[in-house]
């Protein structure tokens, strides 16, 4: 069975016109697959302690026929309707196999079948309701509600679908930007990650370009809105995610690719053993005993049953490891890859701006340890994420961070305070140099302008955000700010590398100097930065076009599209936003980078078993079909045999639950 991202009744922009608030969240039990699925799994929990017990048939008989009853009506309903288009698919197979054996008299292996054949629908019914969820409530990243300017200087709160082309919006500090538009008034910085996905927030000052559902910062700014509630980068991205999911390839497991021509082969055979002796004399009941014998040794529960276990089975083991797969099909495409895109922030990095870098001029009399103390003492009452990093770097070398007085923040520009008598600045290089040169023209300042313009070009270069801090007027040092690489990246990337042939891509939306720095760090060469959602979809596409099976690896709401349109997306989960987790087809819960190649690889081991199991399956149908066609096979011993492949199987697909599974796969995921 195949799941497909289902779209709201309503587009994005009628929900967002119609100022609906969408439920964001399925019930479970409001799943019909659900609440068939538990009803089939709670009369087979009854129905098997009892006969275990030995109690009569007529007591646990009719339980079995209950669980029979509610969960396979449905697949077994949707395989009478594929028949209509001549297509014999695996709802229906299950559903024959099951009843084939309960006529048999194996009456608990088919309700065990059919009970989890329903718990499998119901699982990707809820993996799609989740998704469609997530993707309904990414709108509510956009506020309800947003400040208007009428043309008489009023202001007027109005529900954004109330906005125009045209308008002009007060975002206030704080509030989130309502519409895509221009900044026509005021600086602020913005928190853009949940578009662009750059871990530090943008300056903006008039001119630029903002975006609905980002965080304004510390300033207030006025926007004329230049982009319809219908087509705002949140409501694109919305459309994009759908569309991806739509339009994605039909997902098979391998078993089920061969499954329409076994089962016609099958059906086709057994008439023509019941028919063709029967044509040439043959009594009716002999005829009839051989060809139910044929059926019951050919059928492909054996065959069904080898590619489910191994699937299963490293599911659960990689689901212990911290890797949640949602689904067989999905188990099965990370084996299938053979070309990864990995995200900057969050994914490959730590997505927490830190300190890096400490230099101050020894000129000044300051060491590393004072400038850091001087500059945390007086970021120390900032809210902005530099201001947090510089603190948080202070914490780690224990320093303590004496009082400041007279705080003062500037968007744009930096903070100012009094730090022990001391007033210290910190903030961006090219603003607070411009006023400390305008302040103080004496040589030796001028000289320490200059160096200091230096190291922030220099940290600048190397992919770092420099940050001055200024001591009574006189540059004192610099500061470099980055999102740190994660420890397992650079060997991550490399195992990739080994198990798919090529190098990782790296699609971002930060800065194309910053990531070419942090992609020559993990070993990366094809860097593509700057990148909006559509773009990283675009790259996607590229590479699948030129013939690869392509993984993307990410965390972010701008992460979503490429997520949905990729052969198989894997999210980060600690830091992936809702969009993003209920998108990919496998969530990384504990945000170890290094479980990703390890998680392909026993795949591919999984694959490996898959392979056997069929193998097995196929040598002894056709012993046992040999046995029946040119002999006589006993009745009993045709069940024992079907039977016996059946848990032979079985079990080796479970071998993929031992630790030493995950253990090899994660040797193999490291090369």
């Amino acid at each position: 069975m195949t799941a497909t991202l289902t779209p709201p009744a309503a587009g994005p922009a009628a929900s967002v016109r119609a100022g609906a608030v969408p439920r964001r969240r399925t019930r479970l039990l409001a799943l019909p697959e659900v609440r068939w699925a538990a009803a089939a799994t709670t009369l087979f929990l009854l129905a098997l302690p009892l006969q275990l017990a030995g109690a009569p048939a007529w007591i646990w008989g009719p339980l079995y026929a209950l669980s029979y009853a509610t969960g396979g009506w449905e697949p077994g309903w949707e395989g009478l309707k594929a028949l209509k288009d001549r297509t014999l698919d695996v709802d229906l197979l299950m559903v024959v196999a099951a009843l084939g054996a309960a006529s048999i008299g194996q009456v608990m292996d088919g309700a065990l079948l059919i009970v989890i054949f329903a718990t499998s629908g119901a699982l990707e019914a809820l993996a799609t309701a989740r998704t469609a969820d997530s993707v309904r409530g990414l709108l509510d990243l956009a506020p309800a509600t947003a400040t208007r300017i009428a043309a008489d200087g009023t202001e007027q709160t109005v529900p954004v679908a109330e906005l125009a082309v045209g308008d002009t919006v007060l975002v206030r500090p704080g509030e989130s930007v309502g519409a895509d538009g221009r900044v026509l008034d005021g600086a602020s910085e913005v928190d853009q990650a949940s578009i662009t996905g750059e871990p530090l927030p943008a300056a903006k000052a008039p001119g630029d370009e903002v975006f609905a559902g980002t965080l304004n910062g510390t300033g207030a700014l006025r926007v004329r809105v230049e982009r319809d509630v219908s087509d705002t980068v949140i409501a694109r991205i919305v459309r994009m995610v759908e569309e991806a999911s739509e339009t994605k390839a039909p997902t098979q497991l391998f078993i089920e690719k061969v499954e329409q021509r076994y089962s016609l082969g099958m059906v086709a055979a057994t008439l023509a053993v019941f028919g063709v002796p029967l044509a040439f004399g043959e009594a009716f009941s002999e005829a009839l005993l051989r060809a139910m014998t044929f059926m019951i040794v050919a059928s492909p529960c054996a065959v069904v049953l080898a590619t489910m276990p191994p699937l299963l089975s490293a599911i659960a083991n990689a689901g212990r490891h911290g890797v949640l797969v949602k689904s067989a099909v999905a188990m099965e495409r990370l084996g299938q890859i053979d070309a990864v895109a990995l995200d900057k922030t969050g994914t490959l990095t730590e997505g927490t701006p830190r300190v890096v870098d400490v230099r101050p001029l020894r000129e000044r009399g300051l060491e590393e340890a004072d400038l850091l103390t001087l500059a945390a003492a007086a970021e120390h009452p900032s809210e902005h994420p530099l201001a947090r990093a510089v603190v948080d770097a202070a914490r780690e070398r224990g320093l303590d961070l004496p009082a400041a007085e007279d705080f003062t923040s500037s968007p744009g520009i930096g903070v100012r305070a009094v730090v022990g008598g001391r007033t210290v600045e910190v903030g961006a290089p090219a603003r607070l140099l411009a006023e400390a040169e305008a302040e103080c023209a004496a040589d030796a300042e001028a000289d320490a302008g200059g160096v200091v313009a230096a190291l922030a070009r220099e940290l600048e270069e190397s992919g770092r955000t420099a940050v001055l801090v200024v001591v009574d007027g006189t540059p004192a040092g610099v500061l470099g700010i980055a999102d740190r690489l994660r420890p397992d990246a650079a060997a991550t990337v490399a195992a990739l590398t080994v198990l798919t042939g090529t190098t990782p891509t790296l699609l971002t939306g930060d800065n194309p100097r910053a990531a070419a720095h942090l992609a020559a760090e993990a070993g990366i060469e094809d860097v593509r930065a700057g990148l909006l959602p559509q773009d990283k979809v675009g790259a996607v596409r590229e590479l699948e076009g030129a013939g690869h099976r392509v993984m993307v690896v990410g965390d972010g709401v701008n992460d979503a599209p490429a997520l949905a349109a990729a052969h198989i997306g894997v999210a980060m989960g600690r830091v992936g936003s809702d969009l993003a987790l209920e998108t990919a087809d496998a969530v990384i819960v504990r945000d170890e980078l290094a479980a990703v190649p390890a998680t392909v690889a026993l795949s591919r081991r999984a694959r490996e078993l898959v392979v056997q199991n069929l193998v097995i399956a196929g040598v002894f149908i056709a012993g046992l079909v040999v046995w029946d066609l040119a002999g006589t096979l006993p009745l009993p011993l045709g069940v024992a045999g079907h039977e016996g492949s059946t848990v032979l199987v079985g079990l080796n697909g479970l071998r993929l639950l031992r630790d030493a599974a995950w253990k090899r796969a994660a040797a193999e995921g490291t090369g």
